[in-house]
């Protein structure tokens, strides 16, 4: 499969950041990180440009041509796409996210595959007992790292899809993949 590998002259704490644009079956996606933190998860686009759009505006970047910084973190990508079941471990970089946001993605993490929860479970998994679930929509509307923080699989409470900020399309399709009804 293609890739194209770019530095972006954006430092975190642990160096460089990086971003790598990947082909999948849904589309070109971008990761956007260091070798040890993911920082934005791209969702599928229809180009490598798109992906690049997308980032432009937080990042400069700037050629590299070898490296893998992300492990087989690309490889585990495309097998999650292709319907296989996969475990995303990854340190994550929210250091932008406000403490509510990190603990709502915490949570949300938490969630396993094949299975949703509802906005308001979450809410009670902070402590809200169900009054933030608004909050938590906002919070997950949010979300960088789409797929490695899967809220995909958070649900309004009567069973209805909520929102999705990759577009509720690609949520459908996700909850397909892993087979949740």
């Amino acid at each position: 499969m293609p890739q194209c590998w770019k530095d972006l002259v954006k430092h975190s704490d642990s160096g460089l950041l990086r971003l790598v644009i990947v082909d999948t079956c849904l589309g070109w996606m971008g990761v956007v990180g260091s070798p040890d933190e993911l920082r934005q998860v791209i969702p599928p686009q229809q180009s490598k440009e798109a992906v690049l759009l997308r980032v432009s505006g937080n990042y400069h970047l700037i050629e590299e041509t070898d490296g893998a910084p992300f492990g087989d973190l690309l490889q585990r990508l495309r097998c999650y796409l292709a319907g296989e079941v996969v475990e995303f471990p990854e340190k994550l970089d929210v250091r932008d996210a406000t403490v509510f946001q990190q603990d709502v993605w915490g949570i949300t993490r938490t969630i396993p595959y094949g299975e949703t929860r509802s906005y308001g479970w979450v809410s009670s998994q902070l402590g809200y007992e169900g009054r933030a679930a608004r909050a938590v929509g906002q919070a997950l509307g949010r979300n960088p790292l789409l797929i490695v923080i899967p809220c995909h699989r958070v649900v309004s409470m009567g069973g209805g899809l909520g929102g999705f900020s990759a577009g509720l399309e690609l949520k459908r399709y996700l909850l397909r993949l892993e087979s949740v009804t």
